[in-house]
């Protein structure tokens, strides 16, 4: 693996916990939302990453990281709650709230911004080894 790799590793890390973030804010941001209809209720949603290599068969290089294949909808139920003068509760008086559990969010959200920082200081890490390896020659 060259020196080069670990910029494109560390780089396309970056993107997908960049993704991981945004996704993670956009949960936390429609979780009290409501909607007349319980198919229009937001649902969490969640990225799907897979590592990616790809040799190239005319160079000795390849392409390698992480990818972010998509953003999926969670399966779990929707939360209802008996609330029968909410504008938006059924005949039964129940509000259909988002499948988003807060905790769990920021938990994902603490995590992938620690991947981003250990990302960042492995990004900087090589550039300072770079820069050793140039001045060894002088």
């Amino acid at each position: 693996m060259s020196l080069l790799s670990i910029f494109e590793v560390s780089g396309s890390a970056l993107s997908a916990q960049n993704t991981r973030l945004n996704t993670t804010a956009s949960n936390l941001a429609n979780a009290q939302s409501v909607a007349a209809n319980p198919e229009d209720t937001y649902r969490a949603r969640h990225p799907v990453f897979a590592s990616r290599l790809q040799s190239e068969m005319d160079s000795q290089s390849a392409s390698v990281g992480v990818q972010v294949l998509g953003i999926v909808e969670s399966e779990k139920p929707l939360e209802l709650r008996y609330e029968p003068h909410h504008p938006m509760a059924n005949e039964e008086g129940y509000v259909s709230y988002p499948n988003v559990n807060a905790v769990e969010e920021m938990a994902n959200m603490i995590s992938a911004s620690r991947a981003f920082q250990m990302n960042v200081e492995i990004m900087d890490s090589t550039r300072t080894l770079a820069e050793r390896l140039l001045t060894m020659g002088q």
